[in-house]
């Protein structure tokens, strides 16, 4: 068995700093989201979401970011799946970005909301033509036999030979982030933490001890 507590790395990265970092968290993401495509990551736009369900039991997957600006960072998915179905309910959520050979983190929280129904019918329509019949046929987060879900995607290709219609239990939602943390991985477990929440002047910068 492998012995996990053995395992170690200290990490080289770079220096973040309260007065180099961007005096907007919208504008240091980007700046970092870009470092890390040019990093060649296999998904550098992968994100963790995590969700509360009605119990008050958190869970999270890994979902993919699809779009940011100033108004959030938008995911695409099923509204009936486990994941839909706690955001109806608790509609906040957390992100976490994790590029491990850039050592560093990015954690985003705040309120979801969903895109409107024409940004929707936007991102589907770009979608390969075999990822919208599997959007179609799947229903997600449910109990399935493979070959019923195997069925289902077979109807769906017969019944929509091209150019299939989004579904309207599927779209896109938006984080509407209130608390950002930029972490820089750094030698001796002297991490970078640094936290921008808002502040009538724009946004407050914190530095956490690691």
């Amino acid at each position: 068995m492998s012995r996990l507590d053995t395992l170690r790395v200290d990490y080289e990265g770079s220096v973040l700093l309260e007065e180099e970092a961007a005096a907007d968290p919208f504008d240091q993401f980007d700046l970092w989201l870009h470092e890390a495509l040019a990093a060649d990551f296999l998904e550098p736009n992968a994100m963790a979401l995590a969700t509360v369900g009605a119990d008050g039991r958190p869970s999270v997957r890994m979902v993919l970011l699809k779009d940011f600006d100033r108004r959030g960072f938008t995911f695409y998915t099923n509204y009936e799946s486990r994941k839909g179905r706690e955001l109806e309910r608790f509609p906040f959520a957390a992100l976490l970005f994790y590029w491990d050979r850039l050592h560093r983190q990015v954690r985003i929280e705040g309120r979801i909301e969903k895109v409107a129904p024409e940004e929707s019918d936007a991102y589907f329509a770009k979608r390969p033509y075999e990822n919208r019949i599997a959007a179609l046929a799947s229903p997600q987060s449910r109990p399935i036999d493979r070959n019923e879900l195997a069925r289902r995607f077979l109807e769906c290709t017969e019944r929509y030979p091209a150019d299939p219609p989004r579904p309207a239990f599927w779209g896109g939602y938006r984080l509407v982030p209130d608390r950002f943390e930029f972490w820089q991985g750094r030698r001796s477990r002297l991490h970078d933490r640094l936290v921008y929440t808002p502040s009538d002047a724009g946004w407050r910068i914190e530095r956490l001890a690691p």
